[in-house]
């Protein structure tokens, strides 16, 4: 029995012992389990903390990338703000000075600067002139830090719909510090110091305040700066007193000043007007009825401007007053010697002559000077238009002015000892290459030379100038006036170097002043806005620059030309001297002359390349030349042309040369064949 139950106590050990494999299989495997699931867990904890560092590294950039922002955006602040002006002295600093240039009667020709303001404050001003600004230009300006982000917003969505620009989004303000500070042109540097300008000057200064220094400041047309100017310039009265229909048309300017303002066109101001009073009903500030009933006729625009009158004469002298006195830094008033009637009626005629035959002849442009026996510029006309070109062709265009310097070469020869009676071979001759021919390419023989010189003959002339030597010709010149260069060459005796118009009416103005000099002039006084005189053209002494004898025969002749010459179509109610002047190919066409009273010269031209149809000096510039002597004289006495009451102790020593010689004459006659 024993033996029995070992048996089955050993089995049981062999079969526990044979089942413990299984049960480490088990367990290895359950372990195997729980060892892949404490790997599994472990690989859970790494992705977590990577979304987490993603999102770190992305705040941390963010970071960075605000810390870099700021660093760039203030660097870029401080590159743009680098060079911005000095912004207290900019606002501390007063008007423009303006320049006032007034006609000999006292009336005004042209201003330039801030003309006629004074500084007033946005208090002192009429509520409906403020109104009409903001309504027009910046409805918003009592709401916005000085940039307007409503605004533009507003002003792209109406571009946008529209498909083209009809809405700005600058505010008042920006448009202060454009206009205060910076340069008009369009880039981004200067649009954000516009904003950075925009926003100090917000923080610098009070609404009212911004609103009187842009009041004060804006540009209004005609050369006027600030609403007092405008007011008085176009409504004769100080902006204080304004009506609504002229507020209004004030803030219409503001847009376009030289388009709006109603000197330039009373039509465009008034449609403009309407504008901002609809302006201003839509913000409230005014009712329909009030509005209706300015733009129905209430206060009219009347523009006191002259049209520009004078206006290539004012430049001239603008050009010249710093000679005379400090032009910068004050307000000064330019007494001038214009006749402000003659002025007007040149300019007139002029543009009616062009106008009436210019095109159908060839006639681009012309000009007009009159002066006064001493040289006072009594009229200038530079060109036709002074809008279409402001290049004055009565100073700076130099042409060739022709037979009309002609006198310049006969006075040699009386200086030389001829006479008027004296006679000279019209028939051909040369001089080195040229052979000099009448403009009819006829010969008439012996001529005098009060003959040769009212039928203006090329062929005596050049033979006066042989006669009496280059040198001669060209100091007599300088005496009449004449600062052209003169080449050594024979056909300047028939007036082929170049000179200006008023150049030219000045040489015959000496005849006018009884043979003295005459230096011509535009200034008379120059003074101070307190009236302090700065410049008072001195009294000069008479002193001569032709003696007595030749300035009679030179009377004499040159009356010839137009009782009897070239210059018949001159012909006026009175004793006058004068000569024509054509250019080769037809290219200038002059009249010059004389009267006691005044001296007046007329020029008419093809381009620099064309020619004209036939114009000469003795046709339409006579015609002109007579028609406005005559206005120039209305009511003045007719006059003998003057003399000197006595040879002055400066007369001028003339030496007669040696009479040419046999042989010499001899010479002549076998070289003219």
């Amino acid at each position: 029995m024993a033996e029995k139950s070992k048996k089955p106590g050993s089995r049981t050990r062999k079969t526990s012992a044979r089942r413990k494999p299984a049960e480490t299989k088990k367990s290895r495997a359950s372990g195997a389990e729980t060892a892949e699931k404490t790997r599994r867990k472990p690989r859970k904890q790494p992705a977590a903390r990577k979304r987490r560092s993603v999102i770190g590294l992305l705040a941390s950039w963010t970071l960075v990338a605000m810390i870099w922002g700021s660093v760039a955006v203030g660097g870029a602040l401080v590159w743009y703000g680098w060079d911005l002006p000095d912004i207290d002295e900019a606002v501390a600093e007063g008007r423009r000075p303006a320049v006032t240039v007034l006609a000999g009667d006292g009336s005004r020709i042209v201003s330039f600067g801030d003309v006629f303001g004074l500084p007033v404050q946005a208090h002192e001003l009429p509520a409906h002139l403020k109104q009409a600004v903001i309504a027009t230009e910046d409805r918003r300006f009592y709401d916005h830090f000085g940039v307007d982000p409503i605004g533009i917003a507003r002003a792209m969505v109406t571009n946008l719909s529209s498909g083209r620009v009809r809405q700005g989004g600058s505010t008042l303000t920006q448009q202060l510090a454009k206009n205060l500070f910076l340069s008009p042109e369009r880039t981004i540097k200067r649009k954000v110091q516009e904003v950075m300008l925009s926003v100090w000057l917000e923080h610098k200064f009070t609404k009212d305040q911004i609103l009187t220094i842009y009041l004060n400041r804006v540009y209004l047309g005609t050369g006027v700066y600030g609403v007092d100017a405008a007011a008085r310039r176009y409504f004769n009265k100080p902006a204080t007193r304004l009506s609504l229909y002229e507020g209004a048309a004030i803030a219409g300017m503001l847009k376009a000043p030289s388009r709006y303002n109603p000197a330039a066109s009373e039509t465009a101001s008034r449609e403009r007007t309407a504008v901002v009073l609809d302006n201003m009903v839509n913000a409230g500030f005014i009712d329909p009825a009030t509005a209706g009933k300015a733009a129905s006729g209430q206060g009219v625009a009347s523009s006191g401007d002259p049209g520009g009158l004078a206006r290539h004469f004012a430049d001239w002298v603008m050009d010249r007053a710093p000679a005379f006195a400090p032009v910068g830094g004050k307000d000064l008033t330019v007494i001038t010697t214009i006749e402000p009637e003659l002025q007007r009626v040149a300019e007139q005629m002029l543009a009616g002559a062009l106008k009436k035959e210019g095109k159908a002849r060839g006639i681009s442009s012309g000009a007009v000077v009159i002066l006064r026996p001493d040289g006072a510029i009594a009229a200038m006309v530079g060109g036709p238009s002074y809008a279409r070109s402001q290049y004055n062709m009565a100073v700076q265009a130099r042409r060739q002015p022709g037979s009309a310097f002609k006198p310049v070469v006969f006075l040699a020869a009386l200086e030389s000892g001829m006479s008027p009676g004296d006679r000279v071979e019209d028939r051909p001759f040369t001089l080195g290459t040229w052979a000099p021919r009448n403009f009819d390419r006829r010969f008439r023989g012996p001529v005098s030379l009060t003959d040769a010189l009212a039928d203006s003959l090329n062929v005596p002339t050049a033979r006066l100038y042989k006669r009496v030597g280059h040198d001669r010709v060209v100091e007599v010149a300088r005496r009449l006036g004449f600062v052209s260069d003169f080449p050594r060459d024979a056909t300047i005796s028939l007036g082929t170097a170049d000179a200006s118009l008023l150049e030219l009416t000045t040489a015959y103005a000496v005849f006018a002043n009884a043979g003295g000099t005459v230096l011509p002039y535009g200034i008379r006084e120059i003074r101070s806005r307190d009236g302090e005189t700065l410049y008072r053209r001195p009294v000069t002494g008479w002193s001569a620059a032709v003696n007595g004898r030749q300035v009679a025969d030179m009377h004499a002749m040159l009356r010839a030309v137009i009782d009897r010459g070239t210059g018949k179509k001159a012909r006026i109610n009175r004793p006058a001297g004068g000569k024509s002047g054509t250019s080769q190919s037809f290219r200038d066409a002059w009249f010059v002359g004389y009267t006691a009273d005044y001296a007046a010269g007329v020029w008419m031209g093809a381009g620099d390349s064309g020619e004209m149809d036939k114009v000469t000096g003795g046709s339409l510039p006579a015609e002109l030349w007579r028609d406005l002597m005559m206005v120039a004289h209305k009511g003045l006495p007719p006059r003998n042309l003057p003399l000197p009451a006595a040879p002055p102790a400066s007369e001028p020593v003339v030496t007669a040369p040696e009479e040419p010689g046999l042989l010499d004459r001899l010479l002549e006659r076998l070289a003219s064949g």
